[in-house]
């Protein structure tokens, strides 16, 4: 009863089970990316290794959609900046959300073809979080500035975050992929 009310609800406002099905998938691993974002200490100059990125990755891999990309890169944007031990890091870390989240899904979207997925999600991880850790520092260095210089945080974070992020963010690809398999529920219209 309750759940033909629900689809009637969400039929009429223009919603379906798929897309709430995917937001929620979205939900969760943003939820994941908060708590690992939260746990993992400032490094060299107070700046994190960024995890949430793989966290953003992974949903905008699932849910290739425009509207999913918008809604990823602000509440990523929000919630990094929440967390943030960067020095005045909550505005660079939106801006580097938006930027990177517009990016990879133009990424992903120039990519469909490619049959190989993991290999492409490895390497659209490791170009996102280069070009997210280079719009962070240069919206940083403009705004706040550097409390190291560029190329050190660049060097000493953005690298060793953008090789590690390609396999967490496969391993969690792999994990949600499982999950969604097991549980039976399809992501696919």
């Amino acid at each position: 009863m309750y759940l033909k009310i629900l689809n009637l609800i969400l039929k009429q406002k223009g919603a379906s089970i798929m897309n709430m099905k995917k937001n929620i998938v979205t939900a969760l691993l943003i939820a994941i990316g908060y708590i690992l974002h939260q746990i993992v200490p400032g490094a060299i100059g107070s700046m994190k290794f960024d995890i949430m990125l793989s966290m953003i990755f992974v949903s905008l891999f699932i849910n290739k959609d425009a509207k999913n990309a918008a809604v990823t890169a602000v509440l990523g944007g929000v919630i990094t900046a929440m967390t943030t031990t960067f020095p005045g890091g909550q505005l660079p870390n939106i801006i580097d959300k938006v930027v990177t989240c517009i990016l990879v899904y133009f990424m992903l979207r120039a990519t469909e073809g490619f049959s190989h997925t993991r290999v492409k999600l490895a390497i659209i991880s490791f170009i996102g979080t280069l070009i997210s850790g280079t719009v962070f520092l240069l919206s940083a260095l403009v705004m706040v500035g550097l409390p190291v210089p560029f190329l050190a945080l660049f060097i000493g974070i953005v690298i060793p975050t953008s090789i590690t992020n390609i396999f967490v963010t496969t391993f969690i690809h792999e994990i949600v992929q499982k999950s969604i398999k097991a549980s039976g529920i399809s992501l696919t219209s």
